[in-house]
């Protein structure tokens, strides 16, 4: 098992068969790895063996799960990191098994017996663990689309609060004052001016088309390269004036101002966001528990594989030593080495 989506460090799952017993090989590995790892005993249980072609089936049915297993931990890691946004930094904290941080879980493991009963074959503690990895994977797709949804949807209304004066939400920048409301013939427009062309506008704006209000515009804001105006005219020249304003490099925002329309997007807004804070913390509880449960899960899995592997590999009866070894820095070509001196049968995982 090497680092990984989830350990800090990088590990290795290995057993040695015995000879008396587990405790010799145990010492005879000791010593041949000195002072270029770190061992601790991987605690395997008496698991059922089963026959020789079920363990030979449940080798690669396991493989395909510890695949899994993986790649599940690692989307939740990354999404966790996403949802805590600026606390991302905290992340760390939160991959925990209960209370056990992610290396004390692996080099202290021991078999959860309440979630995976020794008394089940090693075929159905696998398919246990493999409904159980879907069902996480599932509901994590589920929990994120709909808090992405909502996340979309925020920063899609902020977006139109940024950017220039042609593209952002006008919402903020207008009042009722700025425009002559519930008139039969007469309508307020918005036109955004470069700010360069702001002494043309100034001079020609009445002359853009038939039937504008002389002295009618009106400068609201000054944002970045653009200036915001207000002018108003009868409405059926509107299509023209507008035609004629943009040949004049003059746009007119297709914006009516609707006092309670401007009300319900504020609204929306802050229902969005008091949703998003609202499933902010469930969500975050739901992230911790089940990475637990994934990661827990996950070694699992290395134990079963490990387990299996060795009987295939040592034969029966059950005679073996597994182990979590953590290579010191820049030992591991050396570690390796040292393994292979061991018996042939010494297998890595």
């Amino acid at each position: 098992m090497s680092s990984g989506a989830a350990t800090s460090g990088e590990y290795w799952l290995i057993s040695v068969p015995g000879e008396k017993g587990a405790n010799d090989a145990w010492d005879k590995l000791n010593r041949a790895t000195g002072n270029v790892s770190t061992n601790s005993k991987y605690l395997i249980p008496d698991l059922k063996v089963g026959t020789l072609d079920q363990l030979v089936g449940l080798s690669d049915d396991l493989s395909k799960l510890d695949t899994s297993a993986e790649g599940v931990i690692r989307k939740l890691v990354q999404y966790f990191t996403e949802v805590l946004e600026e606390d991302k930094s905290k992340v760390a904290e939160n991959l925990v098994i209960g209370n056990k941080d992610m290396k004390t879980y692996v080099t202290k493991f021991q078999w959860e017996g309440a979630k995976y009963p020794l008394k089940q074959s090693l075929k159905v503690l696998s398919e246990i663990i493999g409904k159980q990895i879907t069902q996480i994977d599932n509901d994590l797709k589920m929990k994120s689309l709909a808090y992405n949804n909502l996340k979309n949807a925020l920063a899609s209304m902020d977006r139109k609060t940024t950017g220039s004066l042609l593209t952002k939400d006008l919402a903020d920048l207008v009042k009722a004052d700025d425009f002559v409301l519930n008139s039969e013939y007469l309508q307020t427009v918005i036109v955004v001016v470069p700010k360069i062309s702001v002494k043309e506008w100034e001079s020609k704006y009445a002359t853009l088309s038939s039937m504008v209000v002389p002295g009618s515009s009106k400068l609201l804001t000054e944002e970045g390269e653009h200036a915001l105006y207000t002018v108003t005219l009868f409405k059926k020249v509107i299509d023209e004036f507008k035609n004629t304003a943009r040949e004049n490099k003059f746009i007119v925002r297709d914006f009516v101002y609707d006092e309670e329309t401007l009300k319900a997007g504020r609204t929306e807004r802050d229902k969005l966001q008091a949703e998003k804070q609202r499933q902010y913390a469930p969500l975050i509880r739901w992230l911790k528990i089940n990475f637990g449960e994934i990661f827990s899960a996950y070694i699992h899995i290395k134990a079963l594989r490990v387990f299996v592997e060795s009987v295939l590999r040592y034969g029966l009866p059950v005679n073996f030593q597994a182990a979590v070894i953590e290579p010191a820095k820049g030992q591991q070509k050396k570690l390796r080495q040292e393994l292979h001196k061991l018996p042939s049968k010494t297998r890595q995982h």
